[in-house]
């Protein structure tokens, strides 16, 4: 069950560096891409930072929205997440007409204070606007972005934090990608299949 974060308290969805899925919309277009590296930077108001490619259209989404969010997904999201970070949303568009989301399977569900859609089976959610700094997104690909709600899957996430133990189903672990295909889960390393 997904449960409301605090927002002085979301920073700790992100506080272990997890990999997160960025997903974005504008005037009847989204996607969903993979993104390494984010982090939180401020408790109150909540702040966090992701970095978003200048190449992505997921970029493109979030400069005409204002908008973004960060899903935290776990080990059972791991080939989609390394389908989406390997594929291009604008490419599929313009050849398939899928857009990643109907390509990989992966369902939705709606925010409560944005447009991006949430991705289900995700273990922590975020929903950001975005505070322009051109200087950063321009010469860094770095956005900051204001948490303006939070929720966590409370199987693993409740009163403001992580618990995992040795009875946690494994698949819900959250993911943290470290290069050319490999992940490791909170106490253990594995690779995704390519999809």
């Amino acid at each position: 069950m997904r449960l409301p974060v605090e927002l002085p308290k979301a920073y700790r969805l992100l506080n272990h560096g997890p990999t997160v899925l960025v997903t974005s919309a504008h005037a009847g277009r989204r996607n969903v891409m993979a993104a390494a590296w984010s982090m939180p930077l401020d408790f109150d108001p909540p702040k966090v930072i992701v970095i978003i490619d200048k190449s992505t259209w997921t970029r493109e989404l979030v400069e005409a929205s204002g908008h973004f969010a960060l899903n935290v997904p776990c080990r059972a999201l791991a080939d989609a997440t390394l389908a989406v970070g390997s594929a291009s949303g604008r490419e599929l568009m313009q050849g398939a007409g899928d857009d990643k989301f109907a390509r990989y399977g992966l369902q939705t569900f709606s925010a409560g204070r944005i447009d991006a859609p949430l991705l289900e089976g995700c273990v922590g959610w975020l929903e950001c606007r975005v505070i322009p700094e051109p200087h950063n997104e321009h010469s860094y690909d770095l956005f900051i972005g204001e948490v303006v709600a939070a929720q966590a899957d409370e199987r693993v996430f409740s009163q403001g934090r992580w618990h995992y133990d040795d009875t946690t189903d494994p698949s819900l672990r959250t993911l943290h990608y470290v290069a050319g295909g490999a992940f490791f889960a909170i106490g253990e390393a594995f690779e995704a299949k390519r999809l």
